[in-house]
């Protein structure tokens, strides 16, 4: 992969490539990127989340949450989040800086609900207690089920990309905007 991309538009299109890829294979490294926001103390909050999918067209990346967690009440004070992406297989390092909003309904939600209500996952949508919640027992015990679907669909707008390459022969780094590129100092 490295080295035979030279031109700005090359690696623009790898990049989108293999966020398509990371929704597609499960062992992908970018499959679970780490997304950062703002907490509602002013500090940053940090944490993994799952690339369920990716609009090329539009510039969206879509992840899945349950509407109760804290990243959704921080995203409705400070929509600016930032994906951070690592692959040693590519020695790429990639930071998306994202405009983020929270759906909880309408017919784009529905529809990814009915799939996801179909899967294994879908109990992590329909636990009665908020995600961090306080448990009085430790351990992996049977969570109980709430009759009601906190399912939320945070979909992120790409504002800008940070893309760094680490190789042998010198890293390479550029800073990628929607019609721009600027190749930046590693």
């Amino acid at each position: 992969m490295k080295n035979h991309l030279h031109t700005p538009q090359e690696i623009r299109n790898q990049i989108w490539k293999e966020l398509v890829r990371a929704t597609q294979d499960r062992h992908h490294a970018w499959r679970t990127p780490v997304l950062a926001t703002s907490s509602d103390n002013g500090l940053v909050n940090a944490r993994t989340v799952v690339l369920r999918e990716v609009d090329v067209v539009q510039s969206n990346l879509v992840i899945y949450t349950d509407e109760r967690s804290s990243k959704v009440s921080e995203i409705m004070k400070q929509q600016a989040g930032l994906f951070v992406f690592w692959s040693s297989r590519l020695n790429w390092q990639l930071r998306v800086r994202v405009n983020i909003t929270a759906s909880k309904s309408g017919t784009d939600v529905e529809q990814r609900w009915q799939r996801v209500s179909q899967s294994a996952t879908a109990n992590d949508y329909l636990g009665q207690d908020a995600p961090g919640t306080v448990r009085r027992e430790a351990g992996n015990e049977t969570m109980a089920i709430s009759h009601k679907n906190y399912f939320t669909v945070l979909n992120a707008e790409v504002t800008g990309m940070d893309w760094l390459e680490l190789g042998r022969d010198g890293h390479r780094r550029a800073r990628i905007l929607t019609e721009s590129w600027e190749w930046l100092t590693p």
